[in-house]
């Protein structure tokens, strides 16, 4: 069993992770008017809008999710996101994120 601990991660983000062998959960808090900047990676992600009103953008397609609201980005797609107000997110990633996996100072060479 592991409770669920929200600390700081970044500006206006703060998240805890859960890893299994095959699945990472990521715990986010998103203060409004925080960008995730436009990115892809290899994972397969489901953003679960628990609170708030996310702007998420997948391959140049934007939507506003709300709280109940998912969204599937499949790999390799570029995606981005704005919280347009504060917001509480869930998500999945498969296969393992390395890149939350270890501590967010951890050098570059040990996130590939």
């Amino acid at each position: 069993m592991q409770k669920i601990d929200i600390q700081p991660y970044g500006p206006g983000v703060a998240a805890d992770f859960v890893h299994t062998e095959r699945v990472t959960l990521a715990f986010w808090t998103i203060d409004a008017g925080t960008q995730v900047p436009e990115h892809s990676h290899e994972n397969e992600q489901i953003v679960n809008v628990l609170e708030g009103d996310l702007e998420f953008t997948i391959d140049g397609v934007t939507e506003v999710l709300s709280a109940g609201c998912i969204a599937v980005v499949p790999s390799h797609a570029s995606h981005s996101g704005r919280a347009l107000t504060d917001c509480r997110v869930i998500d999945t990633f498969q296969p393992v994120q390395k890149q939350f996996a270890l501590p967010a100072n951890a050098p570059a060479e040990q996130l590939t």
